[in-house]
């Protein structure tokens, strides 16, 4: 299947010469989830707008399904759905009023209320379209509920309803968790998951960078404007090393210890009496330090090993980056 998102050298510059993207590419296939990340300024609002149609770039090319989002908006933006920061919605109209004005506005919802039956058994809400959007999000008991009373955990439920409401090809879902407790957070995880294997295309921004590692099959984290690394998840992580870290027992040395070569260590920091070694064979720097220590007959108090993970990663890949403005 051809790519559903296809991003060829985008650049985009704002008045005053800022250029916010500079000359990034990647692509997304039919059915991947695909996480956007980068710290603050990297652009990813600016790819993501691009990518909605909201404005042309400044060169470089974006297709999505296949058109040009900006000048083809009417072939693209039917088939697509767009969870923004933040909705905007009249606060007094009710739950359910927000949803069937939005529904107004929004073409192929019919076809998209037809497609919402392959999740999570869709069909048995009432009221059509709307009611299923709403049960989809948990709100149908509050679709009486003004808007201005909603938490703001339930205002980013309804901001997802929307973005669903004509169950999209391609769903764009910028920071979809923000305000939500653990439990909303899972909840809608799992419906993201499930939108997914229902041959969803998802393009996620988020700042929960446990989100991005539990959800994407792939990513590419911006630093100014560029690309700093992009794959699977696991391969990103991969790249980064893992940390052991321990007390010295009493009466022994760093010196003491098997040859750090012979561990894998890459690094290794001193802080008193604790050690902290960096390694990228994770599994035989551990099991040659727990033999020693059998061997040598010594506790190691405070043992922690612990993986490599994306939050690791993206800090790393943040420090490493030097300032190119």
């Amino acid at each position: 299947m051809p790519d559903v998102i296809e991003v060829e050298e985008l650049r985009r510059t704002y008045a005053g010469g800022f250029e916010a993207v500079r000359g990034i590419s990647f692509s997304v296939a039919r059915g991947e989830l695909f996480a956007l990340l980068g710290t603050n300024g990297a652009g990813k609002t600016s790819t993501v707008e691009l990518l909605e149609g909201l404005a042309p770039p400044n060169a470089g090319s974006v297709r999505v399904l296949g058109h040009d989002p900006y000048t083809e908006r009417a072939a693209v933006r039917p088939r697509t759905g767009v969870m923004l920061q933040e909705g905007g919605f009249p606060s007094e109209l009710t739950v359910a009023e927000t949803v069937r004005m939005w529904a107004g506005c929004t073409s192929g919802t019919e076809k998209g209320a037809r497609r919402s039956r392959s999740v999570r058994g869709g069909g048995r809400a009432t009221g059509g379209p709307v009611g299923e959007a709403l049960e989809l999000v948990g709100l149908t008991r509050r679709a009486d509920v003004r808007v201005k009373q909603l938490s703001g955990g339930e205002k980013r439920r309804l901001d997802l309803a929307l973005a669903l409401l004509a169950r999209p090809e391609v769903l764009f879902l910028d920071e979809p968790t923000t305000g939500l407790d653990a439990e909303g957070r899972h909840t809608t995880w799992e419906l993201v998951r499930e939108l997914r294997n229902a041959g969803t295309t998802v393009l996620l921004t988020t700042h929960y960078l446990e989100e991005a590692e539990a959800l994407a099959e792939r990513l590419a984290i911006l630093h100014e404007g560029r690309i700093a690394a992009a794959g699977r998840v696991d391969e990103v992580v991969a790249a980064q090393p893992s940390h052991l870290s321990f007390e010295l027992p009493d009466g022994y040395h760093l010196g003491d210890l098997p040859p750090l070569a012979r561990l894998g260590v890459a690094g290794h920091e001193i802080e008193g009496r604790t050690v902290r070694l960096k390694t990228t064979a994770l599994q035989h720097a551990a099991t040659e330090l727990l033999l020693w220590a059998r061997d040598s007959r010594v506790e190691l108090h405070g043992l922690d090993i612990r993986a490599a993970s994306l939050e690791e990663a993206f800090l790393q890949i943040a420090r490493e980056q030097e300032p190119t403005r």
